[in-house]
């Protein structure tokens, strides 16, 4: 008999919720179009021309080991390399045209080259970068240390700077107080270095440090997609974004239920506060689920998303999901007190949430101490899970551990909104 009036609360959610233009709107068409965009940046090129960093060099030095650094970062496919005047540099920097600018001071050449073997009086090369792109700055940097170790290296060994650093220093040699051992040694080195500069000829740019490998980088994903699809990691976390903002709608639709004295009335009635609860949760589910779901298959649809993993992993994650955001939305409802009051701070904890859990940003960009606090975020074990049924491609047994959590936190904000729920306004 229990199950007649729980039945008859959830058809009169879903009626109300199909009637409402507002609820449809949030729930189905904003996921899909904030996804949709999340998606497009985070999916790459997709065989277009890849985005390359903006990055002025001003070379004050003119010598041959600059112009081969400013010759190796303009070949770079990752750079995109102008040559400005050092003020319209840094004005580009400032104004956030140029991600990161390259000052290389006048006698770097030549510096450069006797701190290689010296290991001592080291030039300054100044570095302007935007504060707010420190994750290109740090490439630029890895990028330049390459070109300036192999034109350094190769002016030294080939060039006439190493020339003149060479017989300058054997020149000195034996006034430098240095022990005879060592003097031998640098001595038998720096005439090892004479001969090779002497017999450079014209296969002098071979001879320059570089990189002593070569990378073969692989995607690493289910191995049944061609290729990371990146609206698949987006339609997750925007899917649990609105799945959430919908249980926001299911608290806030109580409280204005109790406000108009509708739960006054139902207490009367011949029901448990367990029953009326329940009826409310699983309505809720269902909605949330409905809003997870019509995402997901727009994403399958039209951006080719797949759930290379276990499909009935991906529905077990996807229920947990809803029950959990169902459940939230009753806490809502239990600690609230006006609508109005309620909703701006329902939003704003949705919003710390996923935001939190990886649905805007990748969770690997916090600091370490952050991500070890997001572990009690339901909206992390959301988005992971989903992620693992996905583009990961993993079995079953990797949705345990999301569904267990998510579980977990249905059951606590279940056991809070039966024990904080009121009857009545207060």
């Amino acid at each position: 008999m229990a199950l007649i009036p729980v039945l008859a609360m959830i058809r009169k959610d879903l009626r109300v919720f199909a009637s409402d233009r507002r609820a449809l709107i949030m729930s189905f068409v904003a996921p899909i179009a904030i996804a949709s965009f999340f998606g497009s940046i985070f999916s790459g090129s997709n065989g277009g021309e890849s985005a390359k960093i903006p990055v002025a060099i001003v070379d004050e030095d003119q010598s041959n080991v600059s112009k081969a650094i400013l010759a190796g970062a303009q070949a770079d496919t990752s750079l995109m390399v102008s040559t400005p005047p050092s003020k319209d540099a840094h004005d580009s920097v400032q104004n956030g045209t140029v991600a990161v600018a390259v000052v290389i001071p006048a006698g770097f050449g030549e510096a450069s080259g006797r701190a290689l073997f010296a290991g001592r009086d080291r030039p300054d090369v100044t570095i302007w970068y935007d504060p707010s792109r420190r994750a290109e700055f740090g490439l630029v940097r890895g990028i330049l240390t390459e070109h300036v170790m192999q034109a350094v290296s190769n002016e030294m060994f080939t060039g006439d700077t190493g020339r003149r650093f060479v017989d300058d220093t054997l020149r000195s040699l034996d006034q430098s107080g240095m022990p005879a051992d060592q003097a031998a040694l640098l001595r038998q080195l720096l005439t090892a270095v004479r001969g090779l500069n002497q017999g450079g000829g014209g296969t002098a740019a071979a001879r320059g440090f570089s990189l002593p490998y070569n990378v073969h980088a692989e995607e690493v994903t289910s191995g049944q997609t061609v290729a990371y699809n990146g609206y698949a990691h987006s339609f997750a976390g925007m899917g649990v974004q609105f799945l959430l903002f919908a249980a926001i709608d299911l608290g806030i639709g109580i409280l204005l239920e109790r406000q108009r004295g509708l739960w006054k009335r139902l207490r009367s009635a011949p029901l448990s506060r367990l029953t009326l609860l329940g009826g409310k949760a699983a309505s809720g589910t269902l909605i949330s689920l409905m809003s997870l779901l019509v995402s997901f298959g727009f994403a399958m649809i039209v951006f080719k998303v797949h759930i290379d993993g276990s499909v009935a992993g991906f529905l077990a994650v996807a229920v947990a999901c809803a029950i959990m955001a169902s459940t939230f939305g009753l806490l809502v409802a239990s600690i609230g007190r006006t609508p109005n009051a309620t909703r701006g701070v329902a939003i704003l904890s949705v919003l710390l949430m996923v935001m939190l859990g990886g649905a805007w940003v990748p969770t690997f960009v916090f600091p370490a101490w952050l991500q070890r606090l997001t572990v009690v975020i339901p909206a992390r074990w959301a988005v992971d899970g989903l992620d693992a049924m996905s583009w990961r491609g993993l079995g079953i047994g990797q949705a345990v551990a999301p569904v267990a959590v998510l579980l977990g936190f249905a059951i606590l904000f279940g056991s809070l909104t039966v024990a904080l729920f009121r009857w009545e306004e207060a």
